[in-house]
């Protein structure tokens, strides 16, 4: 091989014209045959080789190598092949098997199986088929099933609730006050965020606010943090109103409960009940309400144990108005048991033959068995703390004497109950401080409660149809036994009206009752404005429509050192229990736990269930 200069190119040789093919063979001498191994070389046309290049060699930028022609003849011989494969010694007659003869020679007795089709019925077949099956029933699902379904379980909205406790409403409102969202209002002056104990003086810090500045708020479920209003008729003690949410609004600094006279289902009035069931709820303190009192009956702002909620009646049963926490005939129903004791049977409720209770039994008393449905906690000894849900009540509005003047009644529900429902009202059980304005409500009991009330003569120039002051009513009360130092003082007019200590609901022989305790449960507030003939007959001649109670401000209030918020302590805990149970607390028609709801007491030891 020989290399020219860097400019040159590599040259063309002339050669001679011939047919001759090349005699040139790459093949061994004993792999050429009797035939010679020929390879032709493809020549350009002579009209192309005779014709002059236009352009000099000398002018190309690469660099070439020149082959003589020798050389390139070796290389040829080398490298070429005869387009006969006979030629290179490979058999390719028709006998000659191949291995992949059988993609291009069909054969019928092999392949009369495949022939016929074979069967459907294989595994793989049924994968597609079934993948096939499942995307059409998922699409017809998705385009003609789910709208089907939707229509047929779609909840139906309406004012009464959402999906949970509290839930949204039918517009969709969620709980919302801008700029306001904490327990304590901001609206609260400084001066109002202390408090001295009516008791002992001491210095009681502001746990709760609500000063009803912010206009028109709402209280449909949902609308608000804090408070709710209702959507039923309050059967329980005969009420003549139908309870409607929009009856109740934010007005001018103040919350206003209106009583119309108007129909709705069937009822010949509508007015408002709100509270903070299950939202916020204090054990122990002092709760304080700002009022303008209506000129009609049954206006009453008051606590409820927090495992009831007011105004539906199956999360009521066995529960109101317990505060009990020993098993014994107490907790039975009727508050007898195998005939006797024989003071539960006589001197009880005139209107009732006279006997003392047609309670059904406390639902979640001590003497529960183990295992039965209870929401805790348990005693030391392995024995479940007796639950309930006790009422006290701020205040319940009436008119008395002669002449006829305002007053309220101040007063806690208890059971089981005392023979004759008399508690012990002796010197040091309870203390009236002023007894010109408030004396001891001579209505004791009945067969669904036992009271202890005290009656006070209210500021008469505060009602919606005089000047419309407010006065402030309230209670301070520490929870639990005689032992605890137990108490609940009432408070009207900015002064102690009356108070009950726990003394004076120790145990009773006469109806083998224990002590009951002043109520241990986180309570919630109830403000409500209705017409009830069983609190006191109402004078329709001079009642006015409509006619309003306004609440200027709510304040709770507890000792520095006792702070007790939530309606789920850990002592006390209501959360789990009321979820499991979830419709007697959603469902304003079911009236009883056990007819309506379905649910059973659980057993109880001293019946002897367990």
């Amino acid at each position: 091989m020989a290399f020219s200069h860097p400019d040159s190119q590599r040259r063309f040789y002339a050669q001679t014209a011939s047919n001759t093919p090349s005699t040139a063979s790459l093949l061994p001498p004993s792999a050429r045959g009797t035939q010679g191994v020929q390879a032709a070389f493809a020549r350009a046309p002579l009209s192309l080789r005779t014709q002059p290049s236009m352009t000099s060699l000398n002018d190309s930028p690469y660099h070439i190598q020149i082959i003589s022609l020798p050389l390139l003849l070796i290389h040829i011989q080398q490298f070429s092949l005869s387009p006969d494969p006979q030629s290179w010694g490979a058999d390719i007659s028709p006998n000659h098997p191949e291995p992949d003869d059988f993609l291009h020679n069909p054969d019928p007795r092999r392949d009369r199986k495949s022939d016929r089709g074979g069967s459907v019925l294989t595994y793989r077949g049924l994968a597609n088929l079934g993948c096939l099956v499942f995307l059409a029933v998922g699409l017809v699902t998705l385009f003609a099933g789910y709208p089907i379904i939707s229509y047929f379980t779609k909840n139906s909205l309406s004012n009464a609730g959402g999906f949970n406790v509290g839930g949204i409403n039918a517009s969709g409102q969620i709980p919302s006050i801008p700029n306001n969202f904490g327990v304590v209002d901001v609206d609260t002056p400084a001066s109002a965020h202390t408090i001295k104990s009516f008791a002992d003086g001491s210095e009681w810090q502001l746990v709760f606010s609500d000063e009803f500045e912010t206009e028109n708020r709402t209280f449909w479920p949902g609308d608000d943090p804090y408070w709710e209003a209702v959507d039923l008729h309050y059967w329980q003690t005969g009420d003549l109103e139908w309870y409607w949410p929009d009856q109740v609004t934010t007005r001018n600094g103040a919350l206003e409960i209106t009583l119309v006279h108007q129909s709705m289902n069937n009822l010949d009035y509508v007015s408002g009940m709100i509270s903070t069931w299950n939202k916020f709820c204090f054990t122990g303190g002092m709760v304080l309400a700002s009022v303008s009192l209506p000129g009609s009956n049954n206006v009453t702002v008051w606590t409820m144990g927090n495992l009831g909620r007011v105004g539906y009646g199956a999360s009521l049963e066995g529960m109101w108005p317990y505060s009990y926490d020993s098993c014994d005939v107490g907790t039975a129903p009727n508050q007898t048991h195998n005939g006797g004791p024989a003071a539960a049977l006589t001197n009880g409720d005139p209107y009732n033959g006279d006997v003392i209770s047609y309670l059904p039994g406390q639902r979640l008393s001590r003497c529960t068995c183990k295992g039965e449905s209870h929401p805790g906690p348990m005693h030391g000894d392995g024995t479940y703390v007796g639950r309930s849900a006790p009422e006290i009540d701020i205040f319940e509005s009436q008119v008395t004497g002669t002449p006829l003047q305002g007053s309220v009644s101040q007063s806690a529900q208890w059971a089981p109950m005392n023979a004759a429902y008399t508690w012990k009202n002796t010197t040091g059980n309870f203390d009236i401080p002023d007894p010109d304005t408030t004396v001891l409500n001579p209505y004791i009991g009945g067969v669904y409660q036992q009271a202890t009330s005290g009656v006070t003569i209210t500021n008469q120039s505060c009602y919606d149809l005089n000047s419309g002051c407010f006065a402030t009513y309230g209670y301070e009360y520490q929870p639990g036994f005689s032992a605890d130092g137990g108490y609940i003082s009432w408070i009207t007019n900015d002064a102690v009206a009356w108070t009950l200590d726990a003394s004076g609901m120790t145990a009773d022989p006469l109806t083998e009752i224990a002590d009951r305790p002043i109520p241990q449960e986180p309570m919630y507030l109830i403000a409500n404005l209705g017409i009830s003939p069983s609190f006191q007959e109402p004078d329709f001649e001079d009642l006015t429509f409509p006619t309003t109670m306004r609440i200027d401000w709510i304040r709770v209030y507890q000792p520095k050192n006792a702070y007790n918020v939530g309606c789920d302590p850990k002592d006390f805990p209501t959360a789990a229990y009321i979820n499991e149970y979830l419709e007697a607390y959603s469902n304003p028609n079911l009236t009883t736990w056990t007819s309506d709801y379905g649910q059973p007491f659980p057993k109880s030891s001293y019946l002897g269930q367990c």
